[in-house]
């Protein structure tokens, strides 16, 4: 057997606001480097793209990074007769959707980074926007990873399991494949609408997040609404679509923007209605865009799509508050999960508020309770790889609590872990805390 590549572990991670704990890093090439690692490490978590403000993904222990990891199989393969492809796990979005592409075949949504990695988007329920489309997770119909004791086990959707599977932060092992549902390929074109006022949107916010396929609106909470709608049209291959002109009172943008005042779009997927696959216009950056690092800090509740316009009252009341904190606030929509997923928030329509920060992590945690307590009332559950006050550690055991009486099946999940790792391997960080409850 060959040695992994190892080195000391002091990575931080994407946003460099967290400095994971391990001892060491880990870079198997093999299934068996990977079981052996996993089997001999007494802590052991997966790590991907590191684009996680959180400890979700912490561990004292061994990071296991898959992103030489070769199983002896294609990267990504798309089954000709169902359409379902078998995807690497520590690949990143963007990477997956250039073959799926090729193939012929489209996934239903995508996040606005296709830089993120395709096991730690699932895990962690992370999304993209549209009234009729879910999260990563909704397409998984497979998950294939290592568990404690270092075997193999693949969970599809007919398993018992399954809803425990999908979205598990990490807990159950080490992903090292997922099958994803695919369909036949789309074409998109992206619309930018400036000037969105407040009055539009508590008045038609339906009609607005149901314009388009995927809908995306940019605020600052201040008294002016949303400085943009980022509006993507699904179109079959070849129709090049048209403009929205009269829309709610905004004009539409003669020239691309970015989301941010003064930043330059040139790294922002096409817009101006130029038509284009799928996987070039669902996300908000293209994949060869880098993003920058350490210069931001992001947050976002999930709250009952019933509560939307509750919700957006609630944060207009912070506005001040919020405003002089933030680069840019998306409001988006998420469509119920087709599966019961246990730890999913999305266990019915969605609406999406997420917060992209100033990296004033002292200035946002003091901040945060207060968010929370203003959204709480309406059901909202924080995304799990986002800061929030209910995630950090050691912060409020009470918010945690209350986190984890959001979740019904939680006590279900708790056994499933302790099922597929009796001995607790892949607990650390927020999991070691989520699951201690």
């Amino acid at each position: 057997m060959t040695t992994p590549t190892t080195r000391t572990s002091h990575a931080t991670n994407w946003a460099g606001n967290l400095t994971y704990s391990a001892a060491r890093v880990v870079r198997p090439t093999t299934p068996d480097e990977l079981a052996d690692v996993v089997r001999t490490s007494p802590r052991v978590k997966a790590l991907g793209s590191r684009h996680s403000f959180d400890d979700v993904a912490d561990t004292t222990g061994t990071h296991v990074v898959l992103d030489a990891f070769d199983d002896g199989r294609p990267p990504v393969v798309v089954d000709p007769q169902t359409g379902v492809a078998s995807v690497a796990a520590g690949l990143r979005y963007g990477d997956v959707t250039r073959h799926v592409q090729g193939a012929g075949r489209a996934l239903a949504n995508l996040a606005s980074l296709p830089h993120i990695s395709v096991a730690g988007s699932v895990a962690t329920a992370t999304h993209g926007s549209g009234d009729g489309v879910g999260s990563l997770a909704s397409a998984v119909v497979g998950v294939e990873l290592v568990t404690g004791e270092g075997d193999v086990r693949t969970v599809r959707r007919r398993d018992p399991d399954f809803s425990g599977v999908v979205v598990a932060l990490g807990a159950l092992g080490v992903v090292t494949r997922l099958e994803l549902e695919t369909e036949p390929t789309f074409d998109v074109r992206q619309d930018v609408h400036l000037g969105l006022s407040w009055d539009a949107i508590t008045s038609h916010l339906d009609e607005i997040t149901g314009s388009a396929y995927s809908v995306s609106l940019f605020t600052d909470w201040g008294p002016d609404g949303a400085q943009q709608v980022w509006r993507k049209t699904r179109l079959v291959p070849g129709d090049e679509g048209a403009a929205i002109e009269d829309f709610f009172g905004t004009r539409l943008a003669a020239t691309p923007v970015h989301m941010l005042d003064g930043i330059d779009p040139v790294h922002c997927t096409p817009q101006l209605g130029e038509a284009g696959p799928w996987n070039e216009r669902l996300p908000h950056f293209r994949l060869d865009f880098t993003p920058s690092n350490g210069e931001e800090l992001q947050s976002e509740y999930l709250v009952p799509r019933e509560h939307a316009l509750a919700g957006v009252e609630a944060l207009r009341a912070l506005g001040p508050r919020v405003a002089p904190l933030l680069q840019v606030s998306e409001i988006r929509t998420v469509a119920a999960d087709r599966e019961p997923l246990w730890l999913s928030p999305f266990h019915g329509p969605t609406v999406g508020f997420h917060f992209t920060w100033k990296h004033l992590p002292d200035d946002v945690a003091r901040l945060l309770p207060d968010v929370e307590a203003a959204l709480a009332p309406l059901g909202a559950r924080p995304h799990w790889g986002k800061l929030s006050h209910a995630v950090a550690a050691g912060v409020d055991p009470d918010a945690l609590a209350r986190l984890a009486d959001a979740y019904p099946h939680l006590a279900d999940f708790r056994s499933l872990a302790e099922r597929y790792d009796p001995s607790g391997r892949f607990r650390g960080g927020f999991v070691e805390r989520l699951l201690a409850l």
